[in-house]
């Protein structure tokens, strides 16, 4: 069975504390399970991880990466926060490892903060999902799976 990686960036690890007004009640732990009973419907495995360091979401993108190469990954599912509108090395990575990869964010980025509206990974991903809330995640991983049906 294939896999799908589900990568969340810096501050998701606070989902259900941190600004519930605009992210939502929750947490992580939910998304996880959110993105696992996807990936049962859909018949993929959903392996779910988050970091606050840039350097370890290139790593597991290269990582995946190369399992995409070997054919035993679809692709990523990431939701880089904050590293959306800073992050080169992330784009770089992407592109480099040759990984398809859906873009996601909780919240509508571009009808928040004027900075919040450019993203380094959207010219990266293969699709963007914005605004829909945690329930995104599963629509990103249907998306990963049709996309590599051709």
């Amino acid at each position: 069975m294939k896999k799908i990686l589900v990568l969340n960036g810096p501050n998701l690890n606070l989902l259900g504390t941190r600004e519930p007004a605009q992210y939502g009640h929750e947490t992580l732990a939910d998304v996880e399970r959110l993105c696992r009973e996807a990936g049962d419907r859909l018949g993929v495995v959903v392996e779910c991880r988050q970091s606050n360091w840039e350097g370890q979401l290139i790593d597991w993108i290269h990582e995946a990466g190369r399992e995409v190469a070997a054919g035993t990954m679809l692709g990523v599912v990431m939701n880089p926060g904050a590293y959306t509108h800073t992050s080169i090395a992330l784009h770089d990575a992407i592109k480099g490892a040759s990984v398809p990869l859906i873009e996601l964010h909780i919240s509508n980025v571009h009808a928040r903060e004027a900075f919040r509206h450019h993203s380094y990974i959207s010219p990266a991903a293969r699709g963007i999902i914005v605004g829909l809330g945690v329930k995104g995640y599963p629509l990103a991983i249907e998306a990963l799976v049709r996309v590599s049906e051709g």
